[in-house]
């Protein structure tokens, strides 16, 4: 029998995770980690946290929690909060998140990571992997690239969350992303 290596899956909400998680276990013994202090306010870092850990034991992956910093993301961010998504602005808040997934990997034994961010549409797959190939680089890691969009996988998430009665958000969970939400509803409505 082969023995599969353990991958730690950096993950942002169990909507996005629902997919991503299932399939790499194909694969991989998998851990998820939740370290995303972009996430305001409170209250859905609280909803996102609790629904991931209930998505976890449901599936048997080992669940790890991260410190919640938004004060450092904020700090971080600042130059360019007027900037849109898709934008510097976001490329600083996957390089926060994949580099403390990768320090947290060294830190665990653990030589490959990942993220369930490029399942979404309004991610940017080439900069999730870029940054990610720059994060692991310095603990000498192997960033698992894989556009988890692809093959149905943003589509297979969506049904998956519906199953599971997770809750889908509208915006990335920051709240310049919640604004930028807000005024696309608007322009729709």
């Amino acid at each position: 029998m082969i023995e599969k290596n353990t991958i730690l899956v950096h993950v942002c909400c169990a909507s996005c995770a629902c997919y991503v998680l299932p399939h790499l276990q194909e694969q991989f013994v998998v851990a998820a980690f939740y370290f995303n202090p972009n996430i305001h306010p409170d209250a859905e870092y609280r909803l996102r946290l609790e629904e991931m850990r209930a998505l976890c034991r449901r599936i048997g992956v080992p669940f790890i929690e991260g410190t919640y910093q938004p004060e450092t993301w904020w700090e971080a961010i600042e130059p360019y909060r007027n900037l849109p998504e898709k934008s510097e602005r976001c490329w600083i808040c996957y390089r926060i998140r994949l580099e403390e997934t990768a320090r947290m990997a060294a830190d665990l034994d653990i030589e490959v990571i990942t993220t369930t961010l490029s399942v979404s549409p309004h991610k940017i797959y080439t900069r999730i992997e870029a940054i990610g190939r720059e994060a692991v680089a310095r603990y000498g890691l192997t960033f698992y690239a894989e556009d988890f969009k692809k093959k149905d996988g943003f589509n297979i998430s969506v049904d998956r969350s519906k199953e599971l009665c997770l809750t889908r958000q509208d915006y990335c969970g920051c709240l310049l992303s919640r604004e930028e939400s807000k005024i696309r509803r608007q322009k729709k409505g």
